[in-house]
């Protein structure tokens, strides 16, 4: 007992206790760590998160867009024609735009993140959230990647950085890329405009539920599939949320702009390797063909349509093109596998093509179907040649509308589920530094994707 107090005494004289710190913080937790309004802030939170990421990275990614798309088009013009020059413009320096690109969404995730860490408020999302995340395998730091995964895939599996126990942090990694990302949104809005009638159930609009159904599916999927893979990924180490709730504090600024600068220079330099080279094989598919049809292609599009336009004409020899090259081989090849779905090959090209990313389906549709690669689906005039299109074309294998109620509603089951996202997929294999597992959840995805769209087009059909 004397030898404590001896303790304490030489420690009063050296050690102080900032009361007014302590009181600060306990008030604010009296807010923010409340049972009903500690949600509503966070959710709150989050909103803005989500905002920031989906809309105030647009500008910015427009630019980058614009400018590679630029400098595509001058490599193209100042350099003779042919293949070297195609792949430098067309394979190189899009693929590097399809890396860079997505900077805009990572630095402002990862600022979200930071200043949540630097001011303390992320140790009280990981308390309020745990308890409900821990019965499905995953944990209070978990929410971050899942709801930022609606925005998009890329930097929220990064963001499960933040994931200590080595299990949990594999389990939100594989599960994240399920959460209905921003690149869906194009391939929703044309599917269920050309198969969900535009009307009214119990005064809300049809083709509105039906988008958030997805979303909704997407969630579950999640959750469904981290309770599973948290039976099936044995760990001897159990998790138990044990920490120190710090007092809050304003950001160290250097650290945030570091922590940023990091994140971003990874990704850039790391995953951005592996989405390069997928990006040039992809473009090698599609810009190479065996046989006189795709040589001279130019030539027999012309004699068989002498009527039409410079401008229609060049969009018919690029989509004869597409059909008679590597990838359009390619579609007719896995022809036989997607039919039950309820496909062609034509789609069954826009399926292939998407694994660039999601949101390609669209541009390459515009191209199978003569539309031009340059159709925007956020441009009204595009978007109706693009439904016109796609609503008059007919599957050559039953006679019927390629795009009716059952093969629209199993192209919308089967991107909701897939893996069709090469920089998720570079990612992904990226920060869990193992092929096995990324293989593992490509083929895990797809299939639930195949099974899915089989049994919707074959009840509905």
């Amino acid at each position: 007992m004397q030898r404590n107090k001896n303790l304490e005494h030489a420690l009063s004289t050296i050690v102080s206790k900032d009361i007014d710190s302590k009181s600060v913080t306990n008030g604010i937790d009296k807010i923010l760590l409340h049972p009903i309004l500690g949600y509503l802030i966070f959710f709150g939170v989050l909103f803005l998160i989500f905002q920031g990421i989906y809309n105030w990275s647009g500008p910015a990614m427009d630019f980058i867009d614009t400018q590679f798309a630029d400098l595509a088009a001058y490599v193209q013009s100042v350099l003779p024609a042919g293949p070297l020059p195609d792949l430098l413009s067309n394979g190189i320096i899009k693929g590097i735009g399809g890396i860079v690109i997505f900077v805009p969404q990572i630095v402002i995730l990862y600022i979200f993140i930071s200043l949540m860490e630097e001011t303390g408020y992320m140790s009280r999302v990981v308390f309020l959230m745990d308890r409900w995340l821990r019965p499905f395998g995953l944990n209070g730091k978990s929410v971050i990647p899942l709801i930022s995964g609606v925005a998009c895939a890329v930097p929220a599996v990064m963001s499960a950085r933040n994931i200590e126990n080595s299990k949990e942090r594999l389990v939100t990694m594989l599960v994240t890329p399920f959460m209905t990302c921003s690149a869906r949104l194009p391939i929703y809005i044309v599917i269920i405009g050309l198969v969900i009638p535009d009307t009214k159930f119990l005064g809300f609009n049809i083709q509105g539920i039906i988008l958030f159904a997805l979303y909704i599916l997407g969630i579950l999927a999640a959750l469904g599939s981290a309770w599973l893979l948290n039976k099936i990924i044995k760990t001897k180490h159990k998790s138990f949320l044990i920490f120190e709730l710090p007092t809050y504090k304003f950001p160290d600024w250097k650290n945030l702009f570091l922590n940023v600068w990091d994140k971003s220079s990874s990704f850039v330099f790391g995953a951005g390797k592996i989405i390069l080279a997928i990006s040039v094989i992809l473009w090698a598919l599609g810009s190479f063909g065996p046989g006189d049809k795709f040589k001279n292609a130019e030539e027999i599009v012309t004699q068989n349509n002498p009527s039409l336009s410079q401008e229609d004409l060049d969009h018919e020899i690029s989509s004869y093109k597409v059909e008679h090259s590597y990838l359009g081989y390619l579609g007719m090849v896995i022809e036989p596998i997607v039919e039950p779905l309820g496909y062609d090959w034509k789609m069954g090209i826009g399926l292939i093509s998407s694994f660039a990313a999601r949101e390609v389906f669209v541009g390459t549709m515009a191209t199978v179907y003569s539309i031009g690669d340059d159709a925007d689906i956020e441009d009204d005039a595009s978007k109706r040649t693009i439904l016109s299109k796609m609503r008059a074309e007919v599957n050559r294998n039953t006679g019927l509308p390629a795009y009716n109620l059952a093969s629209g509603v199993s192209l919308l089951l089967f991107y909701a589920f897939a893996m069709q996202c090469m920089s998720t997929i570079a990612i992904v294999k990226k920060e869990t530094a193992s092929w096995k597992w990324t293989l593992i959840q490509v083929g895990f995805m797809t299939g639930l994707a195949y099974i899915a769209a089989l049994i919707a087009y074959q009840a509905l059909k």
